[in-house]
């Protein structure tokens, strides 16, 4: 009786330890996710950004285009080919060094995703599932399963949870 009292009170530590595992890897997650959401958020306030600086440059090229028409009259082409030149250079440098941060803070977050997901998959890695809950009873679970005898008639007699029939069926994808 209190070899099945320690077994018992063995799984309950198992199961305990378990849950912290699981509890730590939903703190870890979640914390990984709000520093996610911050870079993200980082992210979109430079596309609003860039989003007001277009409207402005748009605005530009309009007002430039109808400065260009009022002064067409007195210009020749060559004159407004080169005033058409500097109003783009000077529009387009705040977009492409707008574009550049954008760029650099996408490769960086990138660069965090991977180490993180490697990271996880090393943890995950190291997490390793038992063979089995009590050892040598898979053999017996899977041998009275086969010859039909019933999952409450297994846990019975191996004095194991119903449970525990259904976990070592299903790791040997039988059940």
């Amino acid at each position: 009786m209190n070899l099945v009292n320690l077994e018992f009170f063995t799984m309950e530590y198992v199961v305990v330890a378990m849950a912290a595992v699981i509890l730590y890897l939903l703190y870890y997650v979640y914390t990984k996710d709000s520093e996610y959401h911050k870079n993200i958020h980082s992210v979109a306030t430079v596309v609003e950004e860039l989003n007001r600086d277009i409207f402005y440059l748009k605005k530009k090229v309009v007002d430039t285009q109808n400065g260009l028409k009022s002064n067409s009259q007195r210009m020749n082409d060559e004159e407004i080919y080169q005033e058409i030149e500097r109003s783009v250079y000077d529009m387009v440098q705040p977009l492409s060094q707008s574009l550049k941060r954008v760029q650099e803070s996408l490769q960086a977050i990138d660069v965090q995703i991977d180490n993180r997901i490697s990271s996880l998959e090393n943890g995950v890695k190291q997490i390793s599932i038992p063979a089995s809950v009590h050892g040598n009873d898979d053999q017996k679970i899977i041998s009275l399963y086969k010859q039909g005898v019933s999952l409450d008639t297994i846990s019975k007699e191996l004095h194991i949870s119903k449970p525990e029939v259904e976990f070592v069926l299903k790791i040997n994808k039988i059940k």
